[in-house]
């Protein structure tokens, strides 16, 4: 095991995505990573979901296009997302 110190802003990141309308209704997909907030762009890898996306890989590409820097409210990000499902 070895471990990289850098000075770089990351977090590691969840995130669970349900569909809620469309072919794919009542399905989700979760992101999982490393998530270095000011990298544009930058990819998270998909681990998993339910229903069609059950045993799901594949990735998404995240592009931040506004942060608030004073009070981090406000953040609009735009994510790429490619999936392989059986």
């Amino acid at each position: 095991l070895s471990v990289h110190v850098t000075t770089s802003v990351f977090r590691v990141v969840t995130f669970n995505f349900a569909l809620t309308q469309g072919k794919y209704k009542g399905s989700s997909f979760c992101l999982l990573g490393r998530n270095p907030i000011f990298t544009n762009p930058r990819e998270l890898a998909i681990v998993g979901g339910t229903g069609a996306f059950r045993f799901s890989r594949g990735y998404a590409i995240l592009k931040t296009y506004y942060m608030d820097m004073q009070t981090g409210a406000s953040t609009i990000v735009e994510y790429d997302v490619y999936i392989r499902h059986y």
